[in-house]
C-alpha cells in the first residue's frame, strides 16, 4: 500500500497518509508532500490520517515542517493511538487535530428524546446517543459538553457525554443512561404515576430556576426573544408589534438558569435518580421564557394537530394539556385559576411569537396548512397582547380573603414552601409565627369594618440561602415597623396588652420593611437560613 496520496479540489489540498511513517520512509513522504504543497501557500492543507497506524518522531518532524510552511494545515480522522502521541508531544496545541470517530448506526433504535438541535436514541440498554441535526456539529457538541459540565458543577443532575461518534452524515454524543426511562415513556405507559411525574418535573424546574449562573457563562434568552419580537413587527398590526417588542424589552435581565427545551422527553429516570438531558439550549433569563417553551411542547405545536404530540411525546393531547396545567399550578404554588390563567397568557405570548417566526421562516405562508396555523396563532397573539400589560409574574403567590378563619390556609401555604427549602423546624416555626402575626393584624384592622384580600408572596433565594415573604393589602395605610416596641422589662401589672406580635416579628425576621405604594400596604420580611 502506498503510504501517501494527494488530491486537490476546491482550493484545498488533501494529503492522505496510511500504514506507518517512520525513519525508513519519512524522507520520501516529505519530498512528495512538499512538492504538492507550494511553500508559504495560502491554500488549506488537510492531512487525512484515517488509515495511519503508526507515526514516529521522524514522521512528526515531517508534519511540523509542513505546518511551518503552511499555516492553514490541519489533521483529520486521527486514530486514538496516533492522537495520544500528537497530544503527548504538544501537536494538538499547535494545529487543529480532529480525532477519528467511531461509527454508530441508529437503525431500529428507539427514539427517546427530540429537541431543537437533535434527536436522542437508545443504542443499547446502557447508552444513548444524541444525533445532531447540523451535519457540521462538532462545535455544537463541544458547546453542549461545556454547558452540561457547568450545570453539573452548579448542582443540576445531568449526564455528561463520554464519547463523540459519527452517525450517518452527522455526529453524535454518547451518554451512559443505564435502563433510563423518559418521563414521556412513564406518562404513556403508567398513567397512575401522573401526579408523581408532575411533582418531580416541577421540583427539577424549580431547581433549575433557583440556580444562579456566573456572568457570561450562558447566553441570555432575552436577547433571542427580542430578536423574535423584532421579526414579528413586519407581520403584526403596528400597535400589536410595538407592544410585543415593548413587553419583551421590559423583562429585566436575570442570571438564573433556564433549560430552554424543558419537556418530559428531556427528563430521565435512572434507577431512582431524575436526570436532565439535552443541555445545548441552556441559557439564563426570566422564567416566562421557559414557560413559553413548555407551553409549546405540550400545547402550542399540537394545538391544531393533536397527532403531533402523540408522535413527539408518545401520549395524547389531553394528557399533554393536563400535564401542562398541573405543572403550572404546582410551579406557581397555587390552584387559583385566575392566577394560573394570567401566567399562562404571558407564556402563550412568547410561545406564539416563537411559533409564528418559525413557521414564517420555514415557508408557512406558502402552504395551506401553514396559512391556517399562522392565522390562528396571529389571532391569538393579538388578542392576548390587547389585555396584557406585563410579561412578569411571581411564582409562589397566594391571594386570600383577609379573615382570621383563613389563617390555617395561609399557614398550610407557608409550610408547603418551607418544606421545600430544607430549613430547620425551628426556623419554620419562627417564620410561621411572623406570618401569622402580620396576617392576623391585616385581618383585624386593615379593612375594618369591611373586608378585603391579602396577597402572600414567597421568594426563596439560594445564594445566600434565605426566604423573602411579602404581604400586600389594600386596606388603611399602616406602617407596623414604626410602632414602638413594648418595654419588656416592665412587670406584668405594668405591661400593656398587645403590641407583642409586631415586636416578635421584628425580632424573628432578619429584615422587615414597609412601603405604601399605589394604594397598597406592602410589608416585606426576610429570613436567612444559618
Amino acid at each position: 500500500m502506498k503510504e501517501i496520496s494527494i488530491t486537490k479540489a476546491n482550493g484545498e489540498i488533501t494529503i492522505a497518509l496510511s500504514g506507518r511513517i517512520d525513519s525508513n520512509n519519512a524522507r520520501d513522504i516529505e519530498s512528495e508532500a512538499t512538492a504538492a504543497v507550494p511553500e508559504r501557500s495560502s491554500a488549506a492543507v488537510v492531512i487525512d490520517m484515517e488509515n495511519l497506524e503508526y507515526i514516529s518522531s521522524a514522521g512528526l518532524r515531517v508534519i511540523l515542517r509542513l505546518k511551518k510552511n503552511n499555516s492553514n494545515l490541519r489533521l483529520i480522522n486521527v486514530s486514538t493511538e496516533v492522537y495520544d502521541i500528537l497530544d503527548m508531544t504538544g501537536f494538538t496545541e499547535m494545529m487543529p487535530v480532529e480525532k477519528a470517530y467511531r461509527v454508530v448506526s441508529i437503525e431500529g433504535c428507539e427514539e427517546i428524546g427530540r429537541g431543537a438541535n437533535g434527536t436522542i436514541y437508545r443504542i443499547d440498554k446502557d447508552n444513548v446517543v444524541k444525533v445532531y441535526n447540523n451535519a457540521d456539529a462538532l462545535a455544537d457538541i463541544q458547546h453542549e459538553r461545556e454547558v452540561a459540565k457547568l450545570a453539573l458543577i452548579l448542582g443540576i443532575p445531568t449526564a455528561i457525554s463520554y464519547d463523540v461518534v459519527k452517525v450517518g452524515q452527522s455526529y453524535g454524543s454518547v451518554f451512559e443512561l443505564l435502563n433510563a426511562r423518559s418521563f414521556s415513556k412513564i406518562l404513556s405507559t403508567e398513567p397512575d404515576r401522573f401526579d408523581w411525574c408532575v411533582k418531580e418535573y416541577v421540583e427539577m424546574l424549580k431547581k433549575i430556576h433557583s440556580t444562579v449562573v456566573p456572568k457570561g457563562k450562558l447566553p441570555d434568552m432575552k436577547e433571542t426573544v427580542v430578536s423574535w419580537a423584532r421579526f414579528m413587527k413586519d407581520y403584526l398590526p403596528k400597535e400589536s408589534g410595538d407592544k410585543l417588542l415593548a413587553l419583551v424589552e421590559a423583562v429585566p435581565h436575570d442570571d438564573h438558569m433556564i433549560h430552554g427545551d424543558y419537556h418530559t422527553k428531556n427528563l430521565e429516570l435512572q434507577s431512582d435518580e431524575v436526570l436532565l438531558i439535552d443541555m445545548d439550549t441552556l441559557a439564563v433569563g426570566h422564567p416566562v421564557f421557559e414557560l413559553a417553551s413548555i407551553f409549546n411542547a405540550f400545547i402550542g405545536f399540537s394545538e391544531l394537530n393533536h397527532e403531533i404530540i402523540k408522535k413527539f411525546q408518545g401520549f395524547n393531547f389531553e394528557t399533554g394539556n393536563a400535564f401542562w396545567r398541573a405543572s403550572l399550578a404546582a410551579y406557581l404554588g397555587t390552584d387559583k385559576e385566575e392566577i394560573i390563567r394570567k401566567v399562562e397568557d404571558k407564556a402563550r405570548i412568547i410561545g406564539y411569537t416563537r411559533l409564528l417566526r418559525r413557521s414564517i421562516r420555514r415557508g408557512g405562508l406558502e402552504s395551506e396548512t401553514g396559512k391556517v396555523e399562522i392565522e390562528h396563532w396571529t389571532k391569538e397573539l393579538i388578542e392576548l397582547l390587547s389585555r396584557t400589560d406585563s410579561l412578569l409574574f411571581t411564582r409562589n403567590e397566594f391571594e386570600i380573603e383577609a379573615a382570621n378563619d383563613n389563617l390555617p390556609l395561609v399557614l398550610s401555604f407557608m409550610e408547603k414552601h418551607l418544606e421545600e427549602l430544607d430549613c430547620s423546624p425551628k426556623t419554620q416555626m419562627q417564620i410561621n409565627v411572623a406570618v401569622e402575626e402580620i396576617f392576623v393584624n391585616i385581618a383585624n384592622y386593615a379593612y375594618y369594618p369591611g373586608h378585603g384580600k391579602t396577597i402572600i408572596r414567597v421568594e426563596p433565594l439560594s445564594n445566600p440561602k434565605s426566604i423573602t415573604i411579602t404581604l400586600i393589602d389594600e386596606g388603611k395605610p399602616f406602617d407596623p415597623t414604626k410602632k414602638p416596641d413594648p418595654d419588656i422589662m416592665l412587670s406584668a401589672n405594668d405591661r400593656e396588652i398587645g403590641g407583642l406580635g409586631i415586636f416578635m416579628t421584628k425580632k424573628i425576621m432578619d429584615e422587615v420593611n414597609y412601603v405604601y405604594l399605589d394604594g397598597q400596604n406592602i410589608l416585606t420580611m426576610k429570613k436567612f437560613f444559618v
